[in-house]
């Protein structure tokens, strides 16, 4: 069963492509040769500029990458306003609000009386 969301999760699923994303985050407008030389550089990855390039194709066909010509040079900007889709699909429970990137993760109150429940780590403290 296809989903429209496929090309999304097939863009993420794969570690080098999160890898070109956090690249991109960290400083938009990269050429393909900067982005080689930065997951080289930072975090060790040494892809040719064939499979990056690649790479950036299936980011783009998920709408997660732009690319912009400049000059001679391509350029490729992150776009993150597809992965809102993720959040609308599957909001924090209970709330009906997608979760906020910066929010402390808290815990469920628990209501069951000490003799019953299993402790948590956090209860150790």
């Amino acid at each position: 069963m296809a989903d429209e969301d496929d090309p999304l999760f097939k863009a993420l699923a794969d570690g080098t492509r999160r890898a070109i994303l956090d690249e991109l985050v960290a400083r938009d407008g990269q050429t393909l040769f900067e982005l080689c030389a930065r997951l080289t550089t930072n975090r060790g990855l040494a892809s040719s500029r064939q499979a990056v390039s690649q790479h950036l194709d299936v980011l783009e066909r998920a709408g997660l990458v732009r690319s912009r010509r400049q000059g001679r040079y391509r350029l490729h900007d992150v776009d993150t306003r597809p992965l809102a889709r993720i959040a609308r699909r599957w909001p924090v429970p209970g709330t009906g609000a997608a979760p906020q990137p910066d929010a402390p993760r808290t815990r469920t109150p628990d209501t069951r009386t000490p003799a019953t429940r299993t402790p948590h780590p956090e209860d150790e403290s």
